[in-house]
């Protein structure tokens, strides 16, 4: 079942009733689909009726000498289950389990009911195996499909999104787009903005080629394919509408053009931000995803533990953030979680004791108890000047976004000096990297190297899914490529996810940090000031048990918590 753009998703901010509820509207016209879906939206068994029917179900494949599945621990091939029409397994209430000999096996419930067999056989043209799986987990797995959504996208026809106009400072006025105003393209586009929020993507990516256009989702770092290419001819269409939501110049297709808007999903503002770009095919577009209330709940109980960081990195890094004055200094590449670390290290010092003032650029996420500043460079509010202002309002504990350039580092060093605790972010590669940075914005090595507490250098890398996970046997040549002698490490069990529903076939779901975190104890101080090669400083910081980037993400994949491959992106071999 292909996705078809003239089918609406319409967002409805009233509209919080759960998938089942909504598939119920879609096969309301057949009463026997609508007699197997759950209508009470609960969703979920105890763990003593979930027994119940395994023992039921169990019972059922011994008694007709059937195969039973565990359907509550399936492990499904992503492509099967996406050539399968949807509405077919929700009708006659099955999950593909494999294809070969001519065959397809399928996973049921009732396996009883030859009719039903029967009538299936012919619309998959093909004979089918059954074997016998508890009906509540074939009903969850269908719910958790990325085919339930393709059934919304091509049924649903009673949602309405809501486009939310005005700057911050400006009223808000808000629009509903009922379906009768909608076209086949501006369906297409919030059908791509629904599916981008219920998948998790950070980014949605509008590329342009010579024929075709091409839309993808960024999850947990990775692109992947949203759908499949739309015909070239529907371009120019696509980038008007998400500019006429945006605000921006229609006409203008041969400069770069930034701007935003908000949408109301079921009763919660998402912010999104767009960013347009002319290239050889067309202008590319890509859009930020900032669903700031569901993140606020996530980060509430925000932790360093919760990030993945290990016991040892955790025990200096608590022992940074808890002293009275001084600097602890974040790096890494965009996107490598140097906010969230930081968010995490005011959360676990947040005191009524205390008052914590941060400056961000944007303000992403918002923390109770603490008072947060937005730059606004447009209006002259810089990091640098913000800052100023910031420590006229007697702050305890000072967060800077990101130090860019001399003088905001001038004055965040200076607050560290002076009995505040100042959490920055800096732009470098590893630990060392950072004091070159801080050298070449001029600032006095001894003053930087007195106010700092620690730096933490960290990558992210994507989580091996639990759902899917297995161990595997890697090669020769991987294992060398990686670093690691392939006689020493043949025989260690490696793991790495197969694919399936509730990771989008990708093996991964979610993400941890990876960190390596230099202390400054004072032989490391007198090795700064006497400017020694980074490579001495690294070995002293060795010999007093820093662990490095590599060897820590090498530790995660022994773990069985990511893969070779994974941390191969974002780390050096050494």
């Amino acid at each position: 079942m292909e996705f078809q753009s003239e089918n609406p998703i319409e967002i409805d901010p009233s509209a919080d009733e759960p998938l089942t509820n909504v598939l119920e509207a879609v096969v309301e016209n057949d009463t026997a689909t609508a007699a197997a879906v759950d209508s009470g939206g609960s969703g979920r068994l105890s763990a003593e009726q979930r027994r119940e029917e395994e023992e039921k179900a169990q019972e059922i494949a011994e008694a007709y000498g059937l195969e039973y599945v565990d359907v509550f621990d399936f492990r499904i091939q992503s492509d099967l289950f996406r050539r399968v029409p949807f509405d077919v397994m929700l009708r006659y209430q099955f999950v593909p389990e494999s294809q070969g000999n001519g065959r397809m096996t399928v996973v049921m419930a009732d396996p009883t009911d030859v009719r039903k067999i029967d009538e299936l056989e012919m619309l998959l043209a093909q004979p089918v195996e059954v074997k016998v799986g508890a009906v509540s987990a074939i009903r969850e797995l269908l719910e958790k499909s990325d085919s339930a959504q393709r059934a919304l996208e091509e049924a649903t026809e009673d949602f309405k999104i809501t486009l939310v106009h005005g700057d911050d400072d400006e009223e808000v006025s808000i629009k509903s787009i009922t379906a009768e105003e909608q076209n086949p393209i501006i369906r297409l586009v919030d059908s791509t903005l629904f599916n981008a929020i219920e998948r998790r993507a950070s980014d949605i990516h509008v590329e342009t080629g010579d024929t075709e256009v091409n839309i993808k989702y960024r999850i947990d770092g990775a692109l992947f394919q949203a759908m499949e290419a739309i015909d070239k001819k529907h371009h120019q269409t696509i980038i008007s509408r998400i500019k006429v939501m945006s605000e921006l110049d229609i006409s203008e297709k041969r400069v770069p053009q930034d701007g935003r808007f908000k949408l109301r999903l079921r009763g919660r503002t998402i912010d999104f931000r767009v960013s347009i770009l002319p290239t050889v095919h067309g202008e590319d577009c890509v859009i930020r995803v900032l669903d700031k209330e569901s993140m606020n709940k996530e980060f509430r109980n925000l932790s360093l533990n919760v990030l993945g960081i290990d016991e040892e990195t955790q025990r200096k890094l608590n022992k940074s953030i808890r002293e009275p004055y001084g600097m602890v200094l974040v790096t890494g590449p965009t996107g490598s979680g140097k906010t969230t670390t930081l968010y995490a290290c005011l959360n676990e010092i947040n005191s009524p004791e205390d008052k914590i003032i941060t400056i961000e650029d944007p303000v992403e996420y918002q923390l109770k108890g603490i008072t947060q500043i937005p730059v606004n460079e447009k209006k002259g509010l810089t990091f640098a000047r913000g800052l100023r202002s910031i420590l006229r309002h007697d702050p305890d504990k000072v967060m800077i976004g990101e130090i860019r350039d001399e003088e905001t580092a001038q004055i965040a060093i200076q607050s560290a000096l002076t009995g505040h605790l100042v959490f920055t972010t800096v732009h470098a590669n590893n630990v060392v990297d950072v004091l070159g940075r801080f050298l070449n914005m001029n600032v006095d090595l001894y003053n930087f190297v007195s106010a700092l507490n620690c730096v933490l250098a960290q990558r992210l890398v994507r989580r091996i899914c639990e759902h899917c996970k297995a161990p595997v046997h890697l090669s020769r040549e991987l294992l060398d490529y990686s670093g690691l002698d392939p006689d020493a490490y043949e025989d260690t069990t490696f793991y790495e996810g197969k694919g399936c529903i509730e990771c989008n076939g990708a093996g991964y779901h979610g993400r941890l940090a990876v960190t390596e975190l230099l202390h400054l104890s004072d032989p490391i101080r007198e090795l700064i000031l006497s400017r020694r090669p980074a490579a001495e400083i690294r070995r002293a910081a060795k010999e007093e048990g820093m662990s490095f980037l590599r060897e820590s993400a090498l530790e995660k994949v022994f773990q069985g918590v990511t893969t070779l491959r994974e941390i191969n992106k974002v780390t050096f071999v050494d």
